[in-house]
């Protein structure tokens, strides 16, 4: 979808953008400018806010905990099964 600048401001900000950055079209340069100002935006979040997001993305793809299943003594075991001594 095209994205159209009627804003003779936000359309001398991209020609300098444009400008400075080396970019062939105020196109590339929009598009850097976007990709920089997202990465700074997520740089800003704070470590535990992208933490819970990422719990909370795991906790619905692989569901919740099985009840009474001690996962640590059942990794342990399936470890311990392929060790050659």
């Amino acid at each position: 979808m095209p994205l159209y600048i009627r804003d003779s401001t936000v359309d001398d900000l991209a020609e300098k953008v444009r400008a400075r950055t080396g970019a062939a079209t105020k196109t590339d340069a929009v598009r850097l400018a976007l990709m920089h100002e997202l990465e700074r935006h997520e740089q800003s979040i704070p470590l535990r806010d992208k933490l819970a997001a990422l719990q909370q993305r795991a906790q619905e793809r692989l569901g919740l905990p099985v009840v009474g299943v001690d996962m640590k003594k059942m990794m342990d075991d399936l470890w311990e099964e392929g060790d050659v001594r």
